[in-house]
């Protein structure tokens, strides 16, 4: 195993979520610099997750096929110099541009940064790397809205993007040391009308569910439509390809797509509960933006001490329990007594955040562990880009339903809950505690 292997995944995860949360507090004086409306600056968000969430599937088949080492370090870099590139934009359009090329690139590395843990972990070691790197996500995620405002109060909103800048070139170098390897064994071609299909049904069904907040469900209702249809032409598509965009094994294993539907769910719920209770918090409840970040900071707190302790229970009680375990508190978290719309005390809502962080950390262990543990060899990439694709939909898909549900934003938790609980089907489907993943050698270079 490369020593630099964990490191260089960790850090590109934390690079592409540390981006994503830091962008919020920047937008404020992003739009009074540019002098832009609301909805120009929307954009600077719904451009990078529409380019995401279209080509995550695709850049991990490309891994796959030509070496993750390849593509984690074309997007790496891509990332930086398009962050460098909005950090000198001079105009709202030029902001949106590059941060739909930002979103290319970042789909380029995210399918990789798992793919580099399956080829390069012993088995036994792959269920701790995961965690580690779990943990890693949620302290970048947790430390953005902090790291942002410091940022900005200091240095302007065009900091936020050049700090992306060093890291970039900090996790290319640690790329450049990876062993080289060789590309996929099975040598056909990508397919590029699925690829396309795919891409097109994805990008749809995203803008549509981003612009629920602003439109409403009845306002994307012919969007969504349009998703459904593409994807019924994927479908018969993809059967009939000789070399499918989806592989067959990856399509026919139970336990990847059982982890792909759990992570849907259970991100759904999560991001959906946190946009509530945001709202809530500062709405409602009058608590400022520093005092709505404190009282969600267990979130932050079990997210981090809670993967060692899943990955520990993975590996005692398979990922059936553990997940069906993680499930469980998270719904609690979101819908129980104690959940963050359920009373406005500083104790209810810690524990509820806390309920909230440790049910997710079990859930994102399990699933990631599954999904790569199980991967066919092979396919390691795809099944990455079909994980990373998962967890771009659920957010959307929960703020949607959060901002979709009418009536305030506690009218949203009981929705939020269904959703979240509706994980307990696909947890359910995962195997029992006997499991062993799948060791059989991976084919496609680090």
């Amino acid at each position: 195993m490369s020593r630099l292997a964990l490191p260089v995944s960790a850090g590109a995860a934390m690079l592409v979520a540390l981006d994503g949360t830091v962008l919020l507090m920047a937008q404020p004086g992003m739009r009074r610099e540019l002098d832009c409306t609301t909805a120009r600056l929307q954009w600077t968000s719904t451009g990078y997750l529409v380019a995401v969430a279209a080509l995550l599937v695709l850049a991990g088949r490309l891994g796959d096929r030509y070496g993750h080492r390849r593509t984690l370090l074309a997007g790496v870099l891509g990332f930086g110099a398009a962050s460098a590139g909005i950090g000198l934009a001079p105009t709202v359009g030029w902001v949106v541009g590059l941060r739909v090329a930002q979103g290319v690139f970042g789909a380029l590395l995210q399918p990789g940064t798992l793919a580099l843990l399956r080829l390069c972990c012993p088995p036994e070691r792959l269920g701790r790397a995961i965690a580690v790197r779990t943990g890693a996500i949620a302290v970048a995620a947790g430390a953005g809205p902090l790291l942002g405002g410091v940022l900005v109060d200091a240095f302007g909103w065009r900091a936020v993007f050049w700090i992306n800048v060093p890291a970039a070139a900090l996790i290319a170098a640690m790329v450049l040391t990876l062993p080289k390897g060789q590309g996929s064994s099975d040598g056909r071609p990508l397919d590029p009308a699925g690829a396309a299909l795919l891409a097109a049904a994805l990008a749809v069904l995203v803008h549509a569910l981003s612009r629920v907040p602003e439109r409403g469900w009845p306002g994307v209702l012919p969007e969504l439509g349009c998703a459904a249809a593409l994807s019924a032409v994927l479908v018969v598509h993809e059967r009939r390809a000789a070399s499918p965009v989806v592989p067959r094994p990856v399509a026919r294993s139970r336990p990847v797509a059982a982890s792909l539907v759990l992570l849907l769910t259970s991100s759904a719920g999560l991001y959906g509960t946190l946009f509530s209770t945001t709202f809530r918090l500062q709405d409602a409840l009058h608590t400022g933006p520093l005092g709505a970040a404190l009282r969600m900071l267990p979130l932050t707190a079990l997210m981090v001490l809670g993967a060692p302790l899943a990955e520990r229970a993975l590996r005692g009680q398979g990922p059936r329990r553990t997940a069906l375990a993680g499930v469980a508190l998270l719904v609690a978290g979101i819908a129980g007594p104690a959940g963050p719309g359920g009373g406005a005390s500083t104790a209810a809502t810690a524990v509820a955040s806390a309920l909230l962080g440790a049910g997710f950390a079990a859930v994102m262990v399990t699933a990631t562990g599954t999904v790569v543990g199980d991967a066919p060899a092979g396919y390691a990439g795809a099944v990455g880009g079909l994980k990373q694709t998962a967890m771009n939909i659920g957010p959307t898909l929960g703020i949607a339903a959060a901002a979709g549900a009418g009536a305030g934003a506690h009218a949203a938790l009981p929705v939020l809950a269904a959703v979240a609980a509706l994980g307990l089907l696909p947890a359910a489907a995962l195997p029992g505690p006997r499991h062993e993943p799948l060791r059989g050698a991976v084919v496609g270079g680090a």
